[in-house]
């Protein structure tokens, strides 16, 4: 239920850095999503102090993290519109936040573990070496996505499709798991997904407006454009003198 804030986190700031403007429309997408995910999740678990702190405080600090992502990411003198030059700047600022925790509390583990450095077992190695392999590929997969979908829509965007996520989560947990959901729990679904089809209801109308999606901007600007456009215009240029020289002579 505290998770659920991050969406107007993200709606708080992005009206701060002016990323959005305030809609009543918008405002009550936000209302609706956030509600309906307080009251789906309803009485799912026990109250703590302590993890309400924590995961409240994630929230805020995941508001800041992703709007100020969509500045980064919808800056045209920046030139990080392509996910791949993001992630090759953050990435690196990311592994150093989180290898000092990882060093604390999994470090000793691993370091100690017969799966990976006193292995035994070759296959056993290899196994484990694949999977982390290939949860490498499905987390940088994941990442570009993100950065993909900020850039072309909005932050705003990226939390509707990770509240989507969750819902669909709590859906295999009470069908695959037994976990009761109330008629609270079910009207909440209900408003949860009603916010979801107004905001795409919302987008489409948007861009139908604008009559339809447009080429960035710095597209111009790049250098592989521009010396393909120059050469191409070279060429047209060279195919008409032939072209009368030859009617010319003829």
């Amino acid at each position: 239920m505290t998770k659920s804030s991050a969406i107007l986190f993200i709606l708080f700031f992005s009206l701060i850095f002016k990323l959005e403007e305030l809609r009543a429309a918008l405002v009550l997408v936000v209302l609706l999503i956030a509600g309906g995910l307080f009251m789906f999740t309803y009485k799912s678990t026990q109250f703590n102090v302590e993890g309400f702190a924590l995961v409240l405080g994630a929230s805020f600090i995941g508001g800041i993290r992703w709007t100020l992502t969509q500045m980064l990411l919808q800056k045209a003198e920046l030139g990080l519109q392509n996910p791949i030059d993001t992630m090759f700047h953050l990435q690196p600022l990311m592994f150093l936040g989180l290898f000092p925790l990882f060093a604390v509390f999994e470090g000793l583990h691993l370091s100690t573990s017969e799966k990976i450095f006193r292995f035994q077992d070759t296959g056993l190695l290899l196994r484990v070496l694949g999977s982390l392999f290939l949860g490498g590929i499905l987390a940088f997969g994941l990442g570009f996505s993100e950065f993909l979908l900020v850039s072309r829509t909005s932050s705003l965007t990226l939390s509707i499709a990770g509240i989507f996520k969750e819902v669909c989560t709590l859906l295999l947990a009470a069908h695959l798991l037994g976990d009761q959901i109330s008629l609270v729990n079910w009207l909440g679904f209900a408003l949860c997904l009603s916010g979801m089809s107004l905001h795409m209801a919302l987008k489409a109308l948007h861009s139908r407006g604008n009559g339809g999606p447009k080429p960035p901007k710095n597209l111009g600007s790049s250098p592989d454009l521009e010396l393909l456009l120059r050469t191409s215009q070279q060429e047209d240029e060279e195919s008409e003198e032939g072209y009368f020289m030859t009617q010319g002579q003829q």
